[in-house]
């Protein structure tokens, strides 16, 4: 997957198009991230004895990895992402656009 946990991204499509946030968790194996703010879904909630309460809980449902892109804090815009092997052997993730390292 092109995004890793604490990235920031930006949504490049879906009723959330444009929102920026950090991605929370990732999900390899499925190809879906979970981003702070976005897909918020509501859950209704029983009263239970952890949470005193029950109500209507807002969160974020994960979204396809396919829909959001990289954050580029450079160009300013979300960026393709491409792969480079260090010298060391070391592969790490480049912007297509700026050509830095994001790792």
């Amino acid at each position: 997957m092109h995004v890793k946990k604490g990235d920031t991204v930006v949504v490049i499509s879906g009723k959330d198009k444009g929102k920026k946030g950090k991605v929370l968790q990732a999900f390899p194996k499925v190809d879906k991230v979970i981003v702070e703010g976005v897909n918020m879904a509501t859950k209704h909630q029983k009263p239970n004895q952890q949470m005193q309460q029950g109500g209507i809980i807002h969160r974020e449902a994960p979204i396809h990895v396919s829909n959001v892109m990289i954050f580029d804090k450079k160009a300013g815009q979300g960026v393709r992402v491409g792969y480079k092997v260090l010298n060391n052997g070391e592969k790490v993730r480049v912007s297509k656009k700026t050509g830095e390292v994001l790792d």
